[in-house]
């Protein structure tokens, strides 16, 4: 049922408490991980446009250094691990990446604040309503 699990990271230590569910799911079932990292597009939109390679430039080395710390948690957990990297808004990527590459499950963390107000973050929010798999989401924000 899932043999492809996708989580996606920020690069925050808050990956982790989402590592914990996704390693023993993946475990428990000989699942391949993949993992995503997206540079945010809109980061973009307030700058100069001579200062814009510079950043890109360190938004992916960033996004680098967070696939490569997700990979080797899973790969130490013994799973097979795929990592990407992509460019624009990040619930719309993660919605196509885990549609394209035919993922069963995604897991990622939330960080909503009140939950009368917002139980789920806005990236996270957006994932659930309009992924086609389930989405399992670890609360992060402790």
């Amino acid at each position: 049922m899932y043999d492809d699990i996708l989580v996606p990271t920020d690069g925050s230590e808050s990956v982790e408490a989402v590592l914990e569910h996704t390693v023993d799911i993946a475990t428990r079932r000989d699942a391949t991980v993949h993992v995503l990292y997206v540079v945010d597009d809109q980061a973009f939109l307030t700058l100069d446009d001579e200062m814009k390679d510079e950043v890109l430039a360190e938004m992916q080395a960033e996004g680098e250094r967070a696939l490569d710390a997700v990979a080797a948690e899973t790969d130490a957990a013994g799973l097979e691990t795929t990592t990407a990297l992509r460019r624009g808004r990040p619930a719309e990527e993660i919605v196509e990446y885990a549609a394209t590459t035919d993922v069963d499950v995604i897991t990622m963390g939330t960080q909503g604040d009140d939950y009368t107000e917002n139980i789920l973050g806005s990236t996270s929010q957006k994932v659930v309503t309009q992924s086609s798999v389930p989405v399992l989401t670890v609360n992060v924000s402790e």
